[in-house]
């Protein structure tokens, strides 16, 4: 038995086999360039979508309650796939995961593809959730582990400029093909990427090492979660329709409730918590961790709302929409870099308060775009947005990571990541209602003012009358058709109002988010935090256990001595001559 299991482990292909094989630098990019292509396969999957909800609207005949779970879905399952990375890795080993997740999400882009209902679009975007949250985890995890300390964050970078990069092109390449194929073309986009993944994955992905038993995993933690997940976002996006104070909607709402207090419960007591609460202790943490959260909502819910405004209340194409995300995407490529740079000398909480000004305030200026803002004016507004938001990242990861002891850096990122996420599935279900109330509320009054003594609406009335009456439309139908197409006007303005109160709406979040992004300040850092800065960047995803550093760390001084490190110098000739005379002086 032995025998057989060191003849497993040795065949086994490790990382150190492979890059025996390959060569070190040589393997390092392979395995950067199967990971690069699978993430950018499911983010631009994620990004185009955001312009196709229009299309999916028309198509199936539903409203944005029922549409907005191809994004509010998607970033929940998100979640869950972030959460079970490591457990995968660990039970499957890399090349494994990496084969299981790139199936299941080829299995749900099929599915998407030829889905006949809204209801199995829906479940095709909630399993496509599942590996993109697992896998953006995996390839940071995997890059860290193959490149040696001092090259890591090239690699990082690299990477990362890759995934930011699709943002970009993705709302591009979505409103490309839904013009000229059609919305369920999107779902055919990733397979040049997933394709490049398939071939080099198998390849250069290490195997898992030893065959041992699986590790032990909080199921009952994930279960309450996705319980409380799906009780309080289904309550959310079910109150326009059902009724805010229904039976259905109250009772949702309060189980959902109660579930999320039980996962918090259950967390603190679990040995192996998927989420590490008592980080919350530290005041400015928690602070991070709700402007993390608030940040999720800003940075999903605007790429939710713009091109879906441009599309039902400008008229703009799929296209033309994808072009307002693609410009403000491409600001927050070249932001990014120079956030990072003044994050290094400044005040990590006056960039951060800094980005969420200038956010809120590119909102309020939406809050006055209407039916006749032109494109540019609009595209500008969009861009002033990112710009806040570059300001705000960067600083906040970094910050975040700062308030805790090197050992707890993986459970950090996890909440980070966590809070983001969750307020990016959170916040989309709670604009589309607020959109939908609003809306409401606004075709109401607009209706309450359609009277004989309105001239206005009187001379819109009178005029599609004669329009008509040139067309041949008997005069039985005319005054019919006329108020009909008053009516349209009338919601088409109350749907327009209703976006305006939904900018407003992100604004207001977004300056609530300055009172705890006040107190996310740089702590002075100390010699063990020090020696593990060249693991933050890796950090910053979920499941991500920091690797030791490269340097052994010095043992404490004796109790009452401070060490004072001093550069070695060595002695140039003529001391050592003139020390040697010393000592035969005194020696005489």
């Amino acid at each position: 038995m032995a025998a057989d299991h060191v003849s497993d482990t040795a065949s086994s292909e490790t990382i150190e086999v492979l890059s025996a094989r390959y060569g070190a630098a040589r393997y390092r990019w392979l395995v950067v360039s199967a990971c690069l292509a699978g993430s950018l396969g499911m983010v631009l999957s994620s990004v185009s979508m955001n312009v196709a909800v229009p299309s999916v609207m028309g198509a199936f005949g539903v409203g944005q309650d029922q549409a907005q779970w191809i994004a509010t879905g998607y970033l929940a399952t998100m979640v869950v796939g972030m959460l079970l990375n490591a457990w995968l890795v660990a039970a499957l080993g890399h090349r494994l995961t990496f084969l299981v997740v790139i199936a299941v999400f080829l299995v749900a882009s099929a599915i998407g593809a030829f889905a006949s209902t809204i209801d199995m679009l829906i479940a095709s975007r909630i399993l496509q959730g599942l590996p993109a949250g697992v896998i953006q985890p995996f390839a940071m995890m995997i890059n860290f582990q193959v490149f040696p300390p001092e090259r890591r964050g090239t690699a990082m970078g690299i990477f990362g400029m890759g995934v930011v990069l699709a943002p970009v092109f993705g709302p591009l390449l979505g409103g490309i093909a839904i013009d000229t194929l059609g919305w369920r073309y999107i779902f055919a986009m990733p397979i040049p990427f997933i394709a490049v993944a398939l071939i080099l994955g198998p390849l250069f992905l290490p195997e898992r090492a030893a065959k041992t038993a699986l590790p032990k995993f909080d199921w009952t933690g994930l279960i309450i979660l996705i319980a409380a997940l799906a009780l309080i976002l289904t309550a959310l996006t079910s109150g326009q329709r059902l009724g805010w104070l229904s039976d259905t909607v109250l009772g949702r709402g309060m189980l959902g409730i109660m579930a999320a207090i039980a996962f918090v419960w259950w967390e603190g007591k679990a040995s192996q918590p998927l989420l590490d609460f008592g980080l919350f202790r530290n005041p400015r943490f928690a602070c991070a961790m709700g402007v993390s959260f608030i940040f999720g909502i800003c940075l999903f819910g605007s790429a939710y709302v713009i091109p879906v405004f441009a599309q039902t209340v400008q008229g703009y194409t799929a296209l033309r929409a994808g072009w307002l995300l693609a410009l403000g995407g491409s600001v927050m490529v070249f932001m990014f870099p120079i956030s990072g740079r003044v994050s290094d000398s400044l005040p990590p909480q006056w960039l951060i308060l800094s980005g969420l000004l200038i956010f809120g305030s590119g909102f309020v200026w939406m809050h006055s775009v209407d039916v006749n803002t032109g494109f540019y004016m609009l595209a500008a507004i969009s861009a002033f947005t990112r710009i806040g938001l570059s300001w705000v990242m960067t600083p906040l990861n970094a910050s975040a990571l700062r308030y805790v002891p090197p050992e707890k850096l993986a459970s950090a990122s996890g909440n980070a990541n966590f809070f983001r996420q969750l307020g990016g599935g959170m916040g989309i279900a709670v604009l589309v209602a607020i959109l939908e109330t609003r809306t409401g509320f606004h075709a109401n009054g607009l209706t309450a003012t359609q009277t004989p003594e309105n001239s206005t609406s009187m001379e819109m009335v009178g005029m599609v009358t004669r329009l008509l009456s040139e067309t041949g439309i008997p005069e039985a139908l005319r005054q019919s058709e006329a108020i009909a197409f008053l009516g349209k006007v009338v919601y088409a303005n109350a749907y327009m109002f209703g976006f305006q109160d939904v900018f407003l709406t992100l604004a207001m979040i977004t300056f609530v988010a300055m009172i705890p992004a006040y107190f996310v300040r740089r702590p002075a850092a100390s010699p063990q935090v020090a020696a593990m800065q060249p693991v933050v960047v890796a950090a910053s995803l979920p499941n991500l256990a920091p690797a030791p550093p490269a340097v052994e760390p010095l043992p404490p001084p004796p109790r009452g001595r401070t060490l004072h490190p001093r550069p070695i110098r060595r002695a140039s000739a003529a001391s050592r001559i003139a020390q040697h005379a010393r000592r035969r002086r005194r020696t005489r």
